[in-house]
């Protein structure tokens, strides 16, 4: 008898990894029964033919948001206290003080955080967060879903919602295994561990040394080491098409080399449209220069600032603009949905530009499998005021003390001056050497067959029903 797997999306990112991979294909073979729990507002069955079973109650208990939000100062504070670095405390988002009932709110977090940062104390709030949790509507109405379809596991593509908290903890009390997926690289230090699962997932050795750190209660049977999905369409040659084809979709010239300007959130780089600007100054420069060189523009999916718009019509002629296919299926801007087809587009970005450039993301890792490098901009724009955050505080997160070697890992841009100099010599083939960024891959991601995360994931899944 099949046994039969709940995949529990309680957002729109595990869609990436777990709908749109060969995820879902490679279960079904190895003779699961797959179920897409879906509190999302994508439709499975109707999109893609997944069977799936819709949430459709989505009320938390009141408290929840503001106990969450407590809990994640708290967690960090202690950490601060605990390890001796400043560093967390840059992780906090500012607190609301609009309206009355948000600075009643902002008022009981930061007691909370003043006064609570304890390990007792943080143990005391999670048992507050599972305690209304089951007053909840939705907990009643997940239990209810549980005790009809009676899966064998329930498997959270996402540690960090709160929409996640009622369902693992319905099953974990009917006495269903649950298991959760720890979703980026980053995330453990932000104290975004927001459920609490019978098992965890983790990309690499690295993240299992980070899940111990963090949370000491996790045991080490608990954890299981896959590599990740999202970076399996790279190493499926399939999706690859010719350059003349990939130039002829995207209004590119077949004889131009591009770099990939790959577009940050306004929370990471709120100025971003200024280091798009300066390198294309670079480029202009060198094709002045007789260099036939361009810029593919590949924004961030949730960007709809318009603050890009003016540097691509000044700088049109060496900037194409290339859309991640990314889909509005509601009105909110966390509803925006990747597509399918847009894994085969960022494969093919990869691998028919030289390099990208970009400020702290981990498209540096989607290149360096196509064995082509990053450059990292490290400096302040002019426009830089206060109330404007520095985008160098990026850098000092704990997840780039992953890098074997700061100054080798990447090529760094610490000035316009810089960028001109660093662009060109990149185009030219000097300081390309990726072997100390693929060490940096290897350290965030399982070194061994990177393109088989997926079946590692369902061999664990296996291993914990029987």
């Amino acid at each position: 008898m099949k046994k039969k797997v709940f995949i529990l999306l309680p957002d729109g990112v595990g869609l990436r990894n777990f709908a749109f991979t060969k995820f879902k294909e490679v279960g079904e073979e190895a003779g699961f029964d797959i179920v897409y729990w879906n509190n999302t507002v994508f439709p499975l069955k109707e999109q893609l033919g997944y069977e799936e079973l819709k949430i459709e109650e989505h009320r938390l208990h009141k408290s929840i948001g503001t106990l969450s939000r407590a809990r994640k100062r708290m967690e960090l504070a202690l950490w601060q206290k605990k390890f001796k670095d400043k560093v967390y405390p840059t992780y906090r988002f500012p607190l609301p003080y609009a309206t009355t009932k948000n600075i009643l709110k902002s008022v009981f977090v930061r007691y909370k955080e003043v006064f609570g940062s304890t390990e007792k104390g943080v143990k005391a709030i999670r048992k507050q967060i599972k305690h209304d949790t089951r007053k909840s509507p939705k907990y009643n109405y997940c239990k209810a879903q549980l005790k009809e379809h009676r899966p064998d596991i329930v498997f959270c593509t996402n540690q960090r919602p709160t929409q996640a908290i009622p369902a693992i903890l319905a099953a974990q009390d009917l006495g269903i295994p649950t298991a959760t997926w720890i979703f980026s690289w980053d995330n453990l230090p932000k104290a975004t561990m927001v459920i609490e699962t019978d098992h965890y997932f983790v990309w690499s050795a690295h993240m299992k040394k980070e899940l111990h750190f963090y949370y000491p209660f996790v045991r080490d049977e608990q954890v299981f080491v896959t590599g990740t999905p999202q970076f399996e369409p790279h190493y499926d040659t399939s999706l690859l098409q010719t350059r003349a084809a990939f130039c002829e979709a995207h209004g590119l010239s077949p004889n131009t080399r591009y770099l990939c300007f790959s577009g940050d959130d306004i929370t990471t780089s709120p100025l971003d449209q200024y280091y798009l600007e300066d390198t294309a100054i670079a480029v202009r420069k060198l094709k002045e220069q007789g260099e036939d060189v361009g810029i593919i523009y590949r924004k961030v999916p949730i960007d709809f600032t318009g603050r890009y718009d003016a540097v691509l019509e000044e700088y049109k002629d060496v900037i194409v603009s290339i859309d991640p296919l990314w889909k509005p299926i509601g009105e909110r801007w966390d509803q925006v949905m990747p597509t399918k087809e847009d894994f085969k587009l960022l494969v093919n970005v990869c691998h028919h530009s030289e390099f990208v450039c970009n400020i702290a993301s981990s498209m540096v890792f989607d290149f360096v499998i196509h064995k082509k490098p990053c450059l990292f901009f490290d400096y302040e724009q002019p426009q830089l005021k206060r109330g404007i955050r520095d985008i160098g505080q990026n850098y000092k997160y704990v997840h780039f003390r992953s890098m074997p070697n700061k100054e080798k890992t990447v090529v760094w841009s610490r000035s316009k001056e810089e960028t001109l100099q660093k662009v060109n010599a990149m185009f030219l083939g000097i300081a390309n050497d990726t072997s100390m960024t693929h060490q940096w891959y290897q350290v965030i991601n399982r070194p061994d067959h990177p393109a088989k995360a997926s079946e590692r994931i369902w061999d664990s899944l296996k291993t914990i029903i029987e």
